[in-house]
């Protein structure tokens, strides 16, 4: 029955397939912390190269330091001309609409984000698995690709990152991550358990601001 089914899958989900799906969900999540990152320059009253800058090092950042702590050189943010235009679109759109991005409900704002993590804590995972890296460090990279980016935004802007006070944050990145190597263990088609992952990422991210979870702090 097992057999079948995997067999199912996997002509659902075909090697071009989930390498399509792995450059997409990339993308989509580039464009989105480029966004985020654009609009954090906005508010700390950067000028557009500072709000261009910001862009690119919250959508590429964790990435940039994932695939050289993995060996994955030079990284993809140089050898594939498509992440930077993407980061770079991302923060054009904010700077020439800014009016109207600016209007978007803070909710919508927080999906996007929560979104943008959850894809780049699966891809992150995946690419350091592709490159041979055990599961436990692969969960690791996959938390760098998603987190590492908005870090390096805040000590830009001189400011505690948002990863280590955020409400579960890192902790969505790295259930998503878990959950994806957990499900390609068990033999399951890359894209649908990167698909999968995401969802938990996803929804653990979400479910933590609506209900205000954090982690535990020792009090003064």
């Amino acid at each position: 029955m097992r057999a079948k089914l995997t067999t199912w899958l996997t002509a659902w989900f075909p090697k071009y397939r989930q390498d399509a799906l792995l450059l997409t969900i990339d993308l989509i999540g580039t464009f989105v912390f480029a966004v985020e990152g654009a609009l954090a320059g906005i508010a700390a009253g950067l000028d557009v190269f500072g709000l261009m800058v910001l862009a690119f090092v919250t959508a590429l950042g964790g990435g940039t330091i994932r695939d050289l702590l993995i060996g994955a050189i030079p990284p993809n943010s140089i050898r594939d001309w498509r992440y930077a235009a993407t980061a770079f679109a991302g923060g054009g759109a904010v700077f020439c609409f800014h009016g109207l991005i600016q209007e978007v409900p803070v909710h919508l704002l927080i999906t996007l984000d929560a979104a943008g993590l959850a894809l780049f804590a699966v891809a992150g995972a995946d690419k350091a698995v592709e490159c041979g890296i055990t599961p436990l460090l692969a969960v690791m990279m996959g938390v760098v690709t998603g987190a590492g980016g908005g870090t390096v935004r805040d000590v830009l802007l001189a400011r505690v990152p948002a990863v280590l006070n955020s409400d579960v944050y890192a902790v969505a990145a790295l259930a998503g991550a878990v959950v994806m190597l957990v499900l390609l263990k068990a033999k399951m088609p890359r894209g649908l358990a990167m698909s999968l992952g995401a969802a938990v990422c996803f929804a653990v991210r979400m479910v933590a601001v609506w209900q205000h979870w954090n982690l535990p702090r020792v009090m003064r």
